[in-house]
């Protein structure tokens, strides 16, 4: 099977990132809308505890104002996700017309290598500052992870690949 061009496997993850890509957007909107809500109901927790059971209730009580705060971060990493994604479609785009070394793909892999290294450094941040609100309880892991940094390197290290690339292209279509 062919890695570029119509009916490629490119052509078939370009699919499975337009599905994510849609169903990231549901997921994104549905976790704005509950925090919202959860934010709204925080301010008089009394009206929400009352039509929850008595378990969910106290949990909702114990854990205050760090659940639209874990709402909100959640619905952040899932929009970084989203972002990657669509990146990631307009990469696949190219590669399914037979251009993998188009200029703007550059671009777009350093964006990708900008928002994995932001999701990363808001992991730490939403990490401190869930153990804060959360009344000191190690909710979200915020310890360095070597991968996460790794693939944020790589990332960029094929932004240059794909830079080159570009370039050389360039440099052939002027010859005669």
């Amino acid at each position: 099977m062919r890695a570029l061009g119509p009916g490629s496997v490119s052509s078939f993850l370009k699919i499975i990132l337009d599905v994510s890509y849609y169903a990231l957007w549901v997921w994104v909107s549905f976790l704005a809308l509950v925090t919202v809500l959860v934010l709204l109901l925080s301010f008089n927790p009394d009206l929400l505890t009352s039509m929850l059971p008595a378990e969910a209730a106290a949990e909702l009580r114990k854990y205050g104002a760090g659940a639209p705060v874990a709402l909100a971060g959640w619905a952040l990493m899932s929009g970084g996700w989203m972002a990657i994604v669509e990146r990631l479609r307009k990469i696949f785009a190219t590669m399914i017309v037979g251009d993998p070394f188009h200029p703007d793909n550059v671009r777009r892999l350093r964006v990708v290598g900008a928002i994995l290294a932001g999701l990363e450094i808001g992991r730490y941040a939403f990490a401190a500052l869930t153990q804060v609100l959360m009344r000191d309880e190690q909710v979200v892991d915020g310890s360095f992870t070597l991968n996460a940094w790794f693939s944020v390197l790589v990332v960029f290290v094929l932004a240059e690949v794909f830079r080159e690339g570009a370039r050389l292209r360039r440099e052939a279509e002027l010859t005669i």
